[in-house]
Parts: C-alpha cells; sequence; structure tokens
C-alpha cells in the first residue's frame, strides 16, 4: 500500500468511518469534526496535528505514531494508546472523552489532560510522571504500579488510587479529594469536621 506524506493539511466535516483516510504520515494538519469512529489508524504517523471536535472512539492504533499532537473536546471512546508505536509519543487532551481508553504500559510523562472524563481507563503500569490532570473525572480509573511521581491531580477527583501500589513522590493532591488515597483502608473520612 502506498503511504503519502501530507503537510499543512486542514480536513474538516469529514467521514472517515466511511471513505478512510489514506495511510501515512501527517504532519502540522488540522481535522475538525471529522468521524474516525472505527477507523483504521494503524501505522499512521501524526506530527504537530490537532484533532478538534473529533469521534475517534474505537480507532484501531496498532504501531500508530502521535508525535506533540492535540486533541481538543473530541469523543475518545474505547482508545488503546497501549497499541501506539512510542517512539517519541507525545500528546496532550482538552475537553476529551476518553471513558474505557487503554495506556496500560506506557509512558507519557509530561501529558496534559485539561477538564477530561477519565471514567474506567486504564492507567496500570503507565508512567505519568509530571502529567497535569486539570478537572478531570477518574471515576472507576485503574491505577496500579502506576508512576504518579510530580503528577499534579489537585483539581480532579473520583480517584482511588492506593499509595502502597503506585509511585507518588511529590505528586499534587487536593485535601478535599484525599480520601481517594484512603479508600482501600476501609476507614470513614467526616468531610464536615
Amino acid at each position: 500500500m502506498n503511504e503519502s506524506y501530507v503537510l499543512d493539511h486542514s480536513y474538516a466535516q469529514l467521514n472517515f468511518a466511511d471513505t478512510p483516510l489514506q495511510m501515512g504520515e501527517y504532519e502540522n494538519c488540522t481535522f475538525n469534526n471529522c468521524n474516525f469512529e472505527y477507523a483504521n489508524l494503524s501505522q499512521f504517523k501524526f506530527t504537530d496535528c490537532e484533532f478538534t471536535d473529533c469521534n475517534l472512539s474505537m480507532t484501531k492504533l496498532t504501531g500508530t505514531g502521535f508525535r506533540d499532537v492535540i486533541f481538543k473536546d473530541c469523543k475518545m471512546i474505547g482508545m488503546h494508546f497501549d497499541d501506539c508505536n512510542e517512539f517519541g509519543m507525545s500528546f496532550g487532551f482538552e475537553g476529551c472523552a476518553l471513558n474505557n481508553s487503554v495506556f496500560y504500559k506506557t509512558t507519557v510523562k509530561r501529558t496534559l489532560f485539561k477538564n477530561c472524563k477519565l471514567i474506567e481507563v486504564d492507567f496500570a503500569e503507565c508512567d505519568l510522571t509530571n502529567s497535569v490532570f486539570s478537572n478531570c473525572d477518574f471515576n472507576g480509573a485503574i491505577f496500579e504500579r502506576t508512576n504518579l511521581e510530580k503528577a499534579d491531580l489537585r483539581t480532579s477527583f473520583n480517584y482511588t488510587i492506593n499509595p502502597e501500589s503506585n509511585r507518588l513522590k511529590k505528586t499534587k493532591f487536593s485535601l478535599s479529594e484525599i480520601h481517594g488515597l484512603l479508600r482501600r483502608f476501609d476507614i470513614e473520612i467526616d468531610k464536615n469536621s
């Protein structure tokens, strides 16, 4: 299959679920209000690209490269970032729904998650060192042997993180959500005193 190289191109209101995007490398491209649901993006490379108001739910990401990619207000349900090409993997998420997505054993240091729904996301054995989670909902998210050193979760909520099985050195939490670190101990915390 011929791979294309696309530079500085904008895509808007396209349905890539019906007509697939041509396989290749995309650099400094924008995707606005596009549908990729269930699309196969395996082996694609996206560098300095921005996805806004796109549906990327259930896309296949085997060997996909994301380098300096921004996702804004995207629906990204059930994405397997653990299948991506980890070389140089870097991205940021703002206003995205990443529910049921998987970051298992990935290295995504210094990643910004802002105003995101991270419900039932699998962060097990993930390296999130220096990542910032600003106003994110972690309801049901999995943290097991996760490196959260120097991560900032001060404005996020609904997390359950076991301090004994995760790396939390210099991790920032808010006092109002500290119960998320103590749930496994089955103790009662009175929030009113």
